[in-house]
């Protein structure tokens, strides 16, 4: 199972948010290139960075600074959301060195839009699904509709995406531990891999979430635990590994 750094952008600084919150940021660092250099040293192999502000914007806003970062850790693979509502963002992030697109509300709101960017860049896309009690929300978490997560995740499957990256929102930024429960019902309805999201406080959840690595758990990512030192990015992926 991979850990899996988080650098949330907004305004070209590294930032972390409360359950989804703009107006509740702490700012971690002002040089996100060498934020990513950190987590790579610490040896992490996959990174996953959200244009906060392209998310709001419903297109890219820290695009140069995503591209500075693919371009100096070129073996670094990269997973990146926020914005992502067409095939020329797609496309252009594909070329700058990312490897995986994020398609979040946009995958709600129309979800034909995911089998169309699947058949264009198949292997490339992933869909990130945020729910509250078993319901998906959009627009940033500011809305919570009807649509029943798992249910949504197989359409998503059959459409061929390559992985779900699964936030439960009621524990996301608060250090509270993850929804292991949600998790793993959601790896157990899908052949698709899942990366948890949400909550991931201590190495306790990280162990816990390992122990259904099987049921295709592939991932855990992880933001203000690392930053603050809650979990040792280092430590813990060493353990991962050997067990």
């Amino acid at each position: 199972m991979l850990l899996i750094p988080a650098i949330d952008l907004k305004n070209g600084e590294c930032v972390r948010l409360r359950q989804g919150d703009m107006n509740e940021s702490t700012v971690f660092s002002d040089d996100p290139v060498a934020m990513a250099g950190q987590w790579v040293e610490a040896g992490a192999r996959r990174l996953h960075i959200v244009d906060l502000d392209g998310a709001f914007a419903g297109k890219p806003v820290n695009a140069d600074v995503i591209h500075d970062i693919a371009s100096a850790y070129p073996d670094l693979k990269i997973q990146l959301g926020g914005g992502i509502r067409d095939e020329n963002t797609i496309a252009a992030y594909l070329d700058a060195g990312v490897n995986y697109l994020i398609v979040g509300t946009q995958a709600v709101k129309e979800p034909h839009f995911v089998a169309e960017v699947c058949a264009e860049f198949p292997t490339h896309i992933i869909v990130g699904l945020d729910a509250k009690n078993g319901k998906v929300a959009t627009e940033g978490w500011s809305k919570l509709s009807k649509h029943d997560v798992i249910d949504m995740a197989k359409r998503f499957e059959d459409d061929g995406v390559e992985a779900i990256v699964y936030t439960d929102i009621s524990r996301d930024g608060m250090m509270q531990g993850v929804n292991v429960e949600a998790t793993l019902k959601m790896a157990q309805a899908i052949n698709i891999p899942v990366i948890a999201s949400g909550g991931i406080t201590s190495m306790d959840d990280l162990k816990e979430l390992s122990k259904f690595a099987d049921d295709g758990i592939m991932g855990a990512i992880t933001g203000r635990a690392i930053y603050e030192g809650t979990i040792d990015l280092k430590e813990a992926q060493t353990w991962l590994d050997e067990n």
